[in-house]
């Protein structure tokens, strides 16, 4: 691949952060639904994303932790698996990944330089801007396609579904994880809306996963499936799991499907995490029955128990003991209220939190609350961040149905500041938590590991 752009002057991004940056520059345009750039991005590419095999995976929580363990498996079996998720937790080429490696920032430039001119062009036109997210999933597809050449790659859905732009692929099998409310703004305000956008990724005669709970959303995903020809394989009803025991180290639950009865062994903490896992098994037994996946039993539990993922229900810190989990939105607040508990024995919760300037930290709130003891309110560095005093003006409404009645609240903007006094109220009893957006988890993570070049973003 040569240095030079189409037109053939010199390629205008020289380094990493300028590519970086170039991209990044793209954030103004938001996030437009739709797929007609990409499409035409793709299609002057030679629709490179029509080579690959894709596991595509869909949800309002639990897509990560899902492509976790599926890559984790495929690669275990020996396949080499492209890994495409998104937000990341500490750089920018964390969302580029192959065989559980970042994509080489030399090659990030080259991709960069070759979509650079395409975006101009599309640009111009009266499709205005590719957007950051578009160029992102463009960068992902050619790295795939015409660098790395996965066997698999897992493919995690930026928002929603139907008109996320990583539904330009068509998928081998599809995954969808739950369905709750998060991105209202976007996505639509009942669980139906929500759940329709999702069920988008399902393709005709592409079969699809889901551990989806609520009637209403289960409804919409089944009647999408019998509309486009997919055989559905629904949790608690073609596949069934049950937590067996677990502890702050791990946990083992059963899998029962069409095909097989398993244990399975997973470091992955919270009862949630049983659900992604059993989701992926099924996918990962839809692939071996009817696509031919060679995956050995021995490997793939031990691809289970090797998967990981960042940022959730993570300990990195045991003096103080502080544990991170990017739980944003109220789905992920009642999970993470439920696993504390369970998981940890202490004496006084400790919780750091900060937000983004979105509506549901009313819902998150209450599920939280009756836990803490102690909460440091603060903000992440980002451009949307909820003003750490309107977060406090928010717990003081709530206060007195759902919080403890000696409940210490701390408002501290600063997001170093408030780590710190974290450390200092956590006792050797206690458990610090840091939870809410990933922007703040990403860089307390990067500051309580030591690692210097935590970038983020979406």
């Amino acid at each position: 691949m040569s240095d030079t752009n189409r037109g053939g002057e010199a390629a205008p991004l020289q380094s990493y952060d300028e590519a970086v940056e170039w991209i990044n520059g793209l954030i103004p345009f938001g996030i437009r639904p739709g797929l007609e750039r990409i499409e035409q991005l793709m299609s002057m590419l030679g629709d490179p994303q029509r080579h690959l095999k894709f596991v595509h995976v869909a949800g309002t929580n639990g897509k990560g932790s899902t492509c976790a363990f599926l890559t984790s498996v495929l690669m275990k079996c020996g396949y080499d698996v492209g890994t495409f998720t998104s937000p990341y937790i500490t750089r920018f080429t964390n969302r580029f990944q192959f065989n559980g490696t970042d994509i080489p920032d030399e090659t990030l430039v080259l991709l960069a330089n070759r979509l650079y001119p395409l975006v101009k062009e599309i640009a111009a036109s009266e499709l205005g801007s590719p957007t950051m997210f578009e160029v992102s999933t463009a960068l992902a597809i050619l790295y795939y396609a015409t660098v790395s050449f996965p066997d698999v790659v897992v493919w995690e859905t930026g928002l929603g579904g139907r008109m996320d732009v990583t539904n330009i692929v068509n998928p081998i099998v599809s995954i969808i994880t739950n369905v709750g409310y998060d991105h209202t703004d976007i996505l639509g305000d009942t669980l139906e809306q929500i759940a329709r956008e999702k069920a988008g990724i399902i393709k005709p005669g592409v079969p699809v996963v889901s551990c989806v709970t609520q009637p209403e959303a289960i409804q919409v995903i089944r009647e999408t499936a019998v509309r486009q020809g997919a055989t559905l394989y629904l949790a608690g009803e073609q596949f069934t799991y049950e937590r067996l025991n677990g502890d702050e180290t791990g946990q083992t639950f059963s899998f029962a499907g069409p095909f097989r009865h398993m244990e399975i062994d997973i470091t992955l903490l919270g009862e949630h995490q049983c659900a992604n896992a059993a989701g992926a098994m099924m996918a990962l037994e839809v692939l071996r029955q009817y696509l031919a996946f060679v995956l050995e039993d021995d490997e793939l539990l031990k691809g289970f128990k090797q998967a990981a993922w960042a940022g959730r229900l993570e300990q990195v810190s045991t003096s103080p003991r502080i544990v991170l989990d990017g739980a944003h939105n109220p789905e992920g607040a009642q999970t993470l209220a439920k696993s504390l508990p369970q998981l940890y024995s202490y004496r006084k919760l400790v919780l750091m939190m900060g937000m983004l300037s979105n509506k549901h930290h009313e819902a998150y709130l209450q599920h939280i609350l009756p836990l803490v003891d102690t909460l440091i309110l603060t903000e992440p560095i980002f451009r949307r961040k909820m003003d750490a005093a309107e977060l406090a003006h928010l717990v003081e409404k709530l206060r007195p149905s759902y919080a403890k009645t000696d409940l210490k609240i701390i408002v501290e903007g600063d997001w170093k500041k408030a780590l710190g006094l974290l450390q200092s109220h956590t006792e050797a009893e206690d458990l610090g938590v840091v939870s809410g957006t990933l922007y703040l988890i990403a860089d307390v993570r990067a500051t309580l590991m030591y690692q210097t070049d935590s970038e983020k973003g979406w």
